[in-house]
């Protein structure tokens, strides 16, 4: 809280800086602007300031920033509603420069909606520089536009209002607080710098207000005409930004054009219209005078219409209020006459609150921005009966906020596009964080690290003393430091991760991940560690949300669950389990794995699983089978063909993982046969989301196999064996003497790879292992296959394999995969992945069981 209050004091002092550069920049070019109708002719300098000025302004909004053209206020409420607008420090520059051109260039806009725009970017800018939650930032957002408003009119409490009521809708605590700070810092420096006092009052000649009871009529009158005559307004400014996309011209042409015209309008009026900033506190401190009023609505009127419809950057605040003082003064001088009550200057100042309130929907915050600019508690009650009954008025007349109109008619609709109750809010850390950690203790030494990386699917492990989270250490950490034995785990890990709390959302986690572009997240209540959040927790419960509306499940899948089952006898001596997913791959699939368990006298165990909404129980969801049990079929059609037991069944499932793993366990499965598609695109992952389970968790043997461009038995006729030696190399030579019997007069390929050494003593490689290997294969007695071993030397693996079977047409690469070898794979590059994307041909990858 105190770092929020430490940033909404720096945001409320720039939004008063920017705050008085517009409306000093603004001024001078004015002032040069009116000067300049003394020296030429008004007709000509006006309307060709106006054209040029307008073009120059429309021309730096679309080339540097679009995001800056019209008011403002409509994309600061469309980015507090978690619109994706932009809001930065190039929109709030470019808005102020544009802003301060157009307003110089005599066109009829006012600039305290820049000044709430700029404001909010320049907040917005400010909280990208230190990692705060969304959250926060959309706050501080909202203290920034709150700021512009308050340094714009001098008037603190409306600014903070102002964010209540109509940009953000929302009294937490930080919101006020932060709003209020800022409001006040912003509105206190605008007036020190523009040269008042400290005094938040307009200083009105010769003005004194009057109410009795008698004019409450007249003023409910008043209302009414204002409701009414901003019912219109609003359409108007609807009907010329139509009017102005039916010309099909560029921004800088239509800011130019309305330039132009407003040029030549004024132009034409009398000498006192030529001064926009003043007008109003004319039209209050004049006499009265109901036809210059009169000329002085008409002529806003359709200049403001001229000139927002353009899209040119500036607000409709101070043309409201212009609107609303000349309406006010004209019922006043009215009533003067015919009853001798009240006077001109309360019912301006009171038509000023009314029709400010009607255009913008804000009553209250109408009220308190006239009220601050007087002080005059004789103007409260006048003004609530004008700003709520025109508020009331206009509303039935045109309903729902001009704000939200104007984000329509660019295609933004607030209600359907603002994520503001999706499933990032709705949902916290605690409702989506896995609860079993697995964690790793401060004083563990590196060889423990690593067997710990082995034996998990995870890259990364909270590290934890005492119970308490001290650090993390990932993949990364391991290949920045030297791999000595001796390291302790205190000088691996990333000490003081980044947490979040249990109560904190899915927004504010995503945006800690992102923002620190790590995977994982600790979930720390104190500093106990009582959970763990990744970005496929949270992708997880999109999807589920939006499978399911009625509510989100936790990260925990249910146990599958079988709804349909064949069983042959039991005569093998083992079981192998095939997963089919593929149709026309399923059978090449079968072959192979019948190869395999007519060698070891295994059944075969066919799976197919059918995956749900996590909101749905696998025990209870109706699920169709026709399409899988067509497939199973089939496969027992094989299995009586070459005579193997075969046994088959559908899961019902959450994920597909875990429903291989629980049959493995069930079924007493010794060897899993799974098709592979040879990559993956998913973060974090070395072969697949699921390929990486089974690999890393199956306690049996596995073979994957990624299917080449096979069209009949010669494609399995030549055979390349890379060797690297340890289990998994034994494992894929027990496999060969089966799988080759695919093929015709098969040919088998040992080959080792050495990286070359310019010590002498690593001159000659180690072929131990590939000598073994070769023994093993040729005295199988069932192998009818040439075998030869060769030894090459190359800088990449991966690259010299992938040349070799290119060269010399290779059917089919056999390669082993250890759980260990998995993390170096991460750290120096995934082999096998490489060498299925790089060649045509068949790859098999052969990891054996765990306790082999």
């Amino acid at each position: 809280m105190g770092y929020a209050n430490a940033e909404a004091c720096i945001i409320g002092l720039v939004a008063a800086l920017s705050a008085v550069l517009l409306k000093v920049g603004s001024g001078w070019l004015g002032t040069w602007r009116v000067h300049s109708t003394h020296v030429l002719p008004a007709w000509l300098t006006l309307p060709l300031i106006g054209m040029s000025f307008g073009f120059l302004a429309g021309w730096l909004v679309q080339r540097l920033a679009p995001e800056a053209a019209g008011s403002g206020i409509p994309q600061v409420k469309a980015s507090l509603a978690n619109v994706p607008i932009k809001l930065s420090w190039r929109v709030a520059f470019v808005k102020l420069l544009s802003a301060i051109i157009t307003l110089g260039s005599g066109i009829t806009l006012g600039r305290q909606g820049p000044t709430v725009h700029v404001g909010a970017g320049l907040a917005a800018g400010m909280s990208r520089w230190v990692p705060t939650s969304p959250e926060h930032r959309r706050q501080m957002i909202a203290a920034g536009a709150g700021a512009g408003l308050s340094a714009a009119f001098n008037a603190p409490l409306a600014g903070v209002l102002f964010i209540i009521e109509e940009l953000l809708q929302d009294l937490s605590g930080l919101t006020l607080g932060t709003a209020i700070i800022a409001s006040f810092i912003g509105g206190v420096v605008s007036r020190w710098l523009g040269g008042g006092s400290l005094q938040l009052n307009l200083q009105l000649m010769n003005y004194s207000s009057s109410f009795s009871v008698l004019e409450i009529p007249i003023y409910l009158l008043l209302g009414v005409l204002a409701g009414l005559l901003a019912g219109l307004f609003n359409r108007g400014l609807i009907f010329s930004i139509k009017a102005y996309r039916r010309l099909h011209i560029s921004l800088p042409l239509r800011v130019a054009l309305a330039g132009l015209v407003s040029g030549v309008i004024v132009a034409l009026l009398p000498e006192s219209y030529r001064d926009n900033a003043g007008l109003r506190e004319y039209l209050i401190t004049s006499e009265a005078n109901a036809p210059f009023a009169a000329i002085t609505f008409i002529a806003q009127f359709i200049l403001t219409l001229i000139a927002f419809g353009s899209g040119a950057p500036g607000g409709l605040f101070a043309p409201s209020l212009i609107l609303g003082s000349c309406l006010g003064h004209i019922v006043g001088v009215c009533e003067f006459h015919l009853w001798g009550l009240g006077s001109p200057t309360t019912y301006a100042l009171a038509g000023m609150g009314g029709f400010f309130s009607a255009v913008s929907k804000v009553p209250i915050t109408a009220i308190v921005i006239v009220f601050e600019m007087t002080t005059d508690f004789n103007l409260v009650l006048p003004l609530m009966i004008v700003c709520v009954t025109s508020y009331l008025v206009a509303d039935n007349v045109v309903p729902g906020s001009l704000y939200d109109k104007l984000l329509q008619l660019n295609g933004i609709n607030i209600q359907k596009d603002a994520p503001t109750v999706g499933i990032l809010t709705q949902l916290t850390a605690q409702d989506v964080m896995q609860e079993r950690v697995e964690t790793l203790d401060i004083e563990m030494a590196f060889d423990e690290v690593m067997q710990a990386f082995s034996r998990s699917h995870h890259r990364g492990f909270p590290v934890v003393e005492e119970s308490k989270l001290v650090g993390i250490v990932t993949q990364t950490d391991l290949q920045k430091i030297p791999q000595s034995r001796d390291t302790p785990l205190r000088e691996i890990m990333t000490a003081q991760p980044v947490t979040v709390t249990p109560k904190q959302t899915l927004g504010d986690v995503l945006y800690l991940l992102d923002r620190y572009q790590i995977s994982r997240l600790p979930v720390v209540e104190g500093q106990k560690l009582i959970g763990i959040i990744t970005r496929a927790d949270i992708i997880r419960a999109e999807a589920d949300h939006i499978n399911c509306e009625n509510g989100v499940s936790g990260p925990q899948p249910e146990p599958s669950y079988v709804v349909y089952q064949t069983r042959s006898p039991n005569i093998g001596r083992g079981r192998l389990l095939v997963t089919l997913a593929n149709p026309d791959t399923a059978e090449t699939l079968l072959q192979m794995a019948a190869t395999i368990a007519r060698d070891r006298y295994y059944e075969i165990e066919c799976l197919q699983i059918i995956l749900i909404s996590r909101h749905s129980s696998p025990a209870e969801t109706q699920v169709k089978t026709t399409n899988s049990r067509r497939l199973l079929r089939q496969a027992e059609v094989l299995g009586k063909k070459w005579q193997i037991p075969i046994h088959t069944q559908i899961r019902v499932a959450h994920d597909v993982a875990q429903a291989i793993l629980e049959t493995v366990k069930e079924r007493h499965i010794d060897l899993i046969f799974m098709g592979w598609k040879g990559n993956t695109s998913t973060p974090g992952r070395i072969f697949g989301t699921v390929v990486d389970s089974i690999i890393r968790q199956a306690t049996c043997d596995v073979v994957l196999v990624k299917l080449g461009n096979i069209s009949d038995s010669s494609h399995f006729n030549r055979w390349l064996v890379p060797m690297a030696g340890g289990p998994n190399s034994k494992s894929a030579i027990k496999l060969l003497p089966a799988l080759v019997t695919l093929g015709h007069d098969t040919e088998i390929r040992l080959m080792q790879v050495f990286k070359p050494s310019d010590k002498p003593s690593e001159l000659q490689p180690d072929l131990t292992v590939l000598e073994a290997s070769t023994r093993q294969l040729m005295r199988h007695r069932n192998l009818h296959s040439t075998v030869t071993a060769i030894s090459v030397q190359a800088d990449a693996v991966a690259e010299e394999v992938i040349n070799v079977v290119k060269t010399e047409g290779y059917d089919v690469v056999v390669l082993g995969a250890s759980r260990e070898g998995l993390l170096q794979q991460a750290i120096q590059g995934n082999i096998p992945e490489t060498i299925a994307n790089g060649v045509e041909s068949t790859v098999i990858l052969v990891r054996g069981a765990i306790n082999s």
